[in-house]
């Protein structure tokens, strides 16, 4: 056979296994991601996986770049397709010139003529090299690696080392399924397959590179931290995070007698989640919980609650698709507003964006710092893509910065104080100091309320105490800008910029090159918390255009913008995306030019 593709394309392509759930290709489609990883190949894997537990569709996406941009492509060249339900729609969507790898049986050769067909006999072949029969539709997922490893010039030492690390120990299906990758090897060289148009070749450009996902770095980052208390309700796609965390703790959080140093509480609901999380910071106890945009909704009383009595606590939000139960296993920037503003009445929270894996390690610790150092909530803002997907990173560096507690008064100050307040600004930052419950002298205790409250914490319903509360919540989130993460900047020297945060990152600098390479330079702001710093104070204040790309249908973060700059309203174009797929570079460059084509 012969492939339609005109030019080889070396260590540049996309491939799209489609599948069934819970048929384990999951544990195929990362053994074929890793293997390209180890032969030195930038690469990213996304799986597209329905909300039921077994039987649906699902496509994993395995993007290979020399260049490093592992932003999902908007197209594919190659194919695996194994699923009947779904086959011939994979087939009408592919780009010419495609190759496709497909079950035998399907019969899809017939179908275009601008494509180029490889019908395999997977059947045949899982019973030639697997004797067990009950094993057969797991290990035949593993026969297309080892035809993609043929075709692709994949090393097929490279698929038993990933294989090994996947399987950790399991000899027996280690063999297995090494055996399944060695057959279909064996099959395609046999068949004599040769394909000219996309190879995997050795390069070194992943040496020291691990690939993790963004809850397991959320979850190492709350480790470090000290978190203590731990209060969650499942919920996708953040139910990993906190298992993730617990795995941890029970493997590390023990004193030298064994006695755990933490707590874990599955609650009964989210709102119970968010009452725990601020019990135990109302204790002193560095406290947490994991959620999507259905449980912050619900958590929102709680988060209101511990906003204007000031208590610490993060709560991570990874976020999914709205609204409702919208589509749990589909990504979405659809929690910005809420997660600034959660709650009823006037209300400013601290949020972070993490856009690698390195800051889901990072903001996750931090977070914890800028909980107790504010005396309030604290959102980890990530959503599916970061949070589930496969990120490839450098290793984290060892953290040696020293907790921040905040302003705390132990035994001495209780003791030596004359004129305590708990909501004092006594410092003219609008942060009160605090005291803990058991603080040795018994004057660690006070009485916290939700309704108005004068600087003694005393119940009050007079007008200026009550304006002067919320101001001095609001001076805090101001003094905030002096702590939370910067933005991070790309400039390639132009008056026309383009603003984006957290998972569309990948894509907007792919876009960004692409848009140079056209003739249109622009730079690049990414934001990485609220409350807004002076660095994105200067950006809008320098440009004449910014494009503000997001995943959400109502420009949330443009709307942000421009509630906190009226004066640059005019200036923000939305650039959106909000179909359920991670961000891709063409929807981003087809967007800006539009508007650049426009005039408007």
């Amino acid at each position: 056979m012969s492939t339609a593709l005109a030019a080889t394309k070396i260590n540049d392509f996309s491939i799209q296994v489609a599948t069934v759930n819970g048929s384990g290709s999951q544990t195929a489609n990362t053994v074929l991601m890793r293997s390209i990883f180890q032969m030195g190949v930038p690469v990213s894997g996304k799986n597209l996986f329905p909300s039921n537990i077994a039987g649906l569709p699902t496509w994993f996406t395995i993007r290979a770049n020399k260049d490093g941009y592992v932003a999902r492509k908007a197209g594919n060249e190659l194919l695996i397709l194994m699923n009947p339900e779904t086959a011939k729609e994979d087939i009408a969507k592919a780009d010419a010139g495609c190759l496709v790898i497909y079950d035998e049986p399907l019969k899809l050769d017939a179908l275009r003529s601008d494509l180029t067909f490889i019908p395999v006999p997977f059947q045949k072949i899982v019973t030639a090299c697997c004797p067990e029969p009950k094993l057969h539709k797991l290990v035949k997922n593993m026969i297309y690696v080892g035809v993609a490893a043929f075709m692709l010039d994949i090393d097929l030492e490279e698929t038993k080392k990933s294989i090994t690390k996947q399987l950790k120990g399991k000899q027996k299906a280690i063999e297995i399924n090494q055996g399944a990758v060695e057959a279909g090897h064996a099959w395609a060289k046999e068949s004599g397959l040769n394909q000219t148009g996309i190879k995997v070749a050795r390069d070194n450009k992943t040496a020291g590179k691990i690939i993790l996902d963004g809850n397991a770095a959320c979850a190492l980052g709350a480790l470090f931290a000290g978190v203590e208390v731990l209060a969650w309700y499942p919920i996708t796609p953040a139910s990993s995070l906190s298992e993730t965390l617990i795995d941890y703790l029970e493997e590390y959080r023990h004193d030298k007698d064994g006695k755990a140093t933490y707590a874990v509480v599955q609650m009964e609901d989210e709102l119970a989640s968010a009452g725990a999380v601020f019990g135990a910071g109302w204790a002193g106890a560095r406290s947490m919980t994991t959620t999507s945009g259905p449980g912050i909704s619900l958590m929102s009383e709680f988060i209101g609650l511990g906003y204007f009595t000031e208590i610490p606590g993060v709560f991570f939000n990874v976020a999914r698709t709205g609204p409702s139960t919208g589509l749990p296993t589909r990504t979405m920037q659809g929690d910005i507003e809420i997660c600034a503003k959660c709650s009823h009445g006037d209300t400013l929270h601290i949020n972070l964006y993490p856009g690698t894996m390195q800051e889901c390690f990072e903001f996750s610790s931090e977070a914890f710092n800028l909980a107790e150092r504010f005396q309030t909530p604290i959102f980890v803002v990530t959503d599916l893509d970061l949070g589930m997907q496969n990120w490839a990173s450098d290793p984290f560096p060892y953290p040696t910065k020293p907790y921040d507690r905040g302003k705390v008064l132990g035994e001495k100050e209780l003791n030596e104080v004359k004129d305590w307040g708990r909501y004092k600004d006594v410092d003219g930052d609008g942060i009160p100091f605090r005291t803990l419950p058991g603080t040795p002298g018994g004057k660690g205790a006070y009485f916290t309320r939700g309704s108005g409250h004068n600087g003694y914490a005393q119940y009050s319903e007079k007008p200026e105490d009550y304006v002067a509360l919320v101001d001095r919540l609001r001076k805090k989130y101001e003094v905030a800008k002096s702590y939370v993460p910067k933005p991070l900047s790309r400039n390639l020297g132009s008056d026309k910029g383009v603003l984006a945060f957290g998972s569309s990152d990948p894509a907007v600098i792919e876009a960004q090159d692409l848009l140079a390479q056209a003739g249109l330079k622009t730079d690049y702001l990414r934001l990485r918390a609220l409350p807004f710093t002076a660095e994105v104070d200067t950006f809008i204040q320098e440009k004449k255009v910014i494009y503000v790309v997001e995943q959400n249908r109502d420009a949330q973060m443009a709307a942000l913008l421009k509630e906190f700059y009226p004066e640059a309203a005019t200036k923000f174009k939305s650039v959106l995306h909000y179909d359920g797929l991670a961000l891709d570079a063409k929807t981003v460059v087809d967007q800006i030019n539009a508007f650049e084509k426009s005039g408007k």
